[in-house]
């Protein structure tokens, strides 16, 4: 099976033809299937911009969300439009709506969109601030209500992941795990090296990544495979012998294909 595994291609940053030509080059990888981990668009952009995305290729379009995917609307408004993709456009499923999807006889595939929840590093002693208490409705105003409300978010996300990795575990011996932010600092990086503890808060889910290490260890025997964005820049780390974390490249303005994963039997 042939998995073309994209992330933040912010096609909100490019013209149509550059979303054609994406959709062009994914075509001519023959996927049996797209993985796409979030910062897809902005929400008032989302589904022409999918749809435009859809154009060249048959196959379906598995996905994520991302922070900036929520940008300009409120969380509900958008998970409203993310769980009826489906009457839309078939091809096209939110993981984060969806049962473990078998992809073929040794692996299945969840995902949850997850939220930086300001656990590792700095913490939100941190000075910076993410554009998204700007540009996502539940997260204005007051920091305080806005960063429990993003805890609520990355918790209740974590919450589902426990239970979609509890089916998926059962059903074959191998789970990729789609999200959009790295769980783990070791898997943030920038230029080559983990992110600043200042920066660490507002780029890492850590109640996936504690989700994921308890997963890990009490399925020994079964292996996951978790695949984010967010960072712009490619890791690869084992976070347990059972458990490896990749996190894309992406470029603002060069949409591209981050991967090509080939699944052959085992």
């Amino acid at each position: 099976m042939r998995l073309a595994w994209l992330t933040d291609v912010h096609l909100d940053r490019v013209d149509g033809l550059a979303v054609d030509q994406l959709s062009r080059r994914i075509a001519a990888t023959a996927p049996d299937a797209v993985l796409v981990t979030g910062d897809i668009s902005v929400a008032p952009r989302l589904g022409a911009d999918l749809e435009r995305l859809l154009g060249a290729f048959r196959a379906p379009v598995y996905l994520v969300a991302g922070n900036h995917d929520y940008w300009g609307a409120d969380v509900t408004t958008v998970r409203r439009f993310l769980t009826q993709l489906p009457r839309v456009e078939p091809r096209l499923r939110w993981l984060g709506s969806h049962e473990p999807i078998l992809l073929d006889a040794e692996r299945a595939l969840v995902g949850v969109d997850g939220w930086a929840d300001a656990r590792l590093g700095e913490g939100e002693r941190s000075a910076l601030r993410l554009a998204d208490y700007h540009h996502i409705a539940d997260l204005r105003g007051d920091f305080g209500a806005a960063l429990a409300r993003a805890r609520e978010l990355a918790d209740a996300d974590a919450a589902q992941l426990r239970a979609l990795l509890e089916r998926a575990l059962r059903l074959r011996p191998h789970v990729f795990v789609a999200t959009h932010l790295p769980p783990f600092a070791e898997a943030a990086r920038h230029q080559g090296r983990v992110a600043k503890p200042a920066v660490l808060p507002w780029v890492t889910s850590k109640a996936v990544g504690d989700v994921l290490l308890e997963a890990a260890d009490r399925h020994a025997g079964r292996r996951l495979t978790v695949l984010a964005g967010h960072m712009h820049h490619p890791a690869h780390v084992w976070m347990r012998p059972n458990l490896e974390v990749r996190t894309g490249p992406a470029e603002y303005g060069a949409p591209r294909i981050g991967e090509v994963l080939v699944l052959e039997g085992a």
